[in-house]
């Protein structure tokens, strides 16, 4: 049986984890056999924990991974903004350990981030991250918590911890794959306040508007706060052909509490819209 297990990068995309299927993984790891992965995909938008910025990041997404039969895996992938500038927007690499073994698994991963200075995504100035999880299929429902820290430029670091419920439906001889996934995340806001220092109140690099408020004069209230960020629903689709694998994967993102933002000992109480955003792509692997 296909059981698909999909970790976004994150911008949700995307979190950060690869994007091959679990049991593709599982079979050839117990077939001895280690193998390449390449994607490409299309993201309408950069979402992370529940936040966006105003003007949405479309993104073309290509990107390659090694998976060695061990469990051991590298992956590289560059995000390609396709609204406006049309740039390279942010590149990654990723390597980790993933373990499947009678129902429990899980794995640790370390990510560097290269942001265009540029970039206006709302996860912009991190520039790495450290992330742990462990899950328990139950047959009908598969659960799994995780843990990770995101380090920024300005060497603030931010916590988040994950709640993930989700499922496999397979369809038409398991070609056809669903995955309904409930997701809850909480953490701290630094990458936020650090945003809002760059990005959002017209301090985009290169643009001009508000460019008299001064950086420093922007916090959250509370930035260093664990507090429930977002809750999500996603229903990834994938079919299966030969050694392709097509996928599409829309998100519904709740973000929950709303940040006050101080600037020159003024408070704004900022607005959060509940976000749509969806993924398609095709991936392909094969045996080097």
């Amino acid at each position: 049986m296909k059981k698909l297990l999909l970790f976004l990068m994150i911008f949700q995309g995307i979190g950060l984890w690869a994007q091959a299927d679990k049991n593709l993984r599982e079979e050839k790891k117990q077939e001895g056999i280690s193998f390449l992965f390449a994607d490409l995909s299309y993201s309408s938008d950069a979402v992370f924990m529940g936040r966006r910025d105003s003007v949405a990041a479309p993104y073309v997404m290509p990107s390659l991974g090694y998976y060695h039969r061990s469990g051991f895996y590298a992956d590289a992938s560059l995000s390609y903004l396709v609204k406006d500038e049309n740039r390279v927007d942010m590149g990654l690499l990723s390597a980790g350990y993933r373990f499947d073994a009678n129902g429990l698994n899980g794995g640790i991963s370390a990510t560097k981030y290269f942001f265009n200075e540029d970039s206006y995504n709302v996860q912009s100035q991190t520039s790495g991250n450290l992330m742990a999880l462990l899950g328990y299929d139950f047959n009908f429902l598969e659960l799994s918590v995780t843990g990770s820290a995101y380090f920024s430029e300005d060497g603030d670091t931010d916590f988040f911890a994950g709640l993930i419920l989700d499922n496999t439906l397979n369809l038409i001889e398991n070609k056809l794959t669903l995955n309904p996934t409930f997701r809850l995340n909480a953490g701290s806001q630094y990458f936020y306040q650090e945003y809002y220092q760059t990005s959002r109140l017209g301090n985009r690099k290169g643009k001009n508007a508000m460019q008299q408020v001064p950086a420093e004069t922007i916090e959250i209230e509370e930035a260093s706060n664990f507090n429930i960020l977002s809750v999500e629903l996603s229903l990834p689709v994938y079919y299966y052909h030969n050694q392709f694998i097509f996928s599409f994967r829309p998100h519904l993102a709740f973000p929950q509490g709303e940040s006050k933002i101080i600037i020159q000992d003024a408070v704004y109480e900022e607005t959060l819209d509940d976000v749509f955003y969806f993924s398609v792509g095709i991936g392909y692997w094969l045996i080097p």
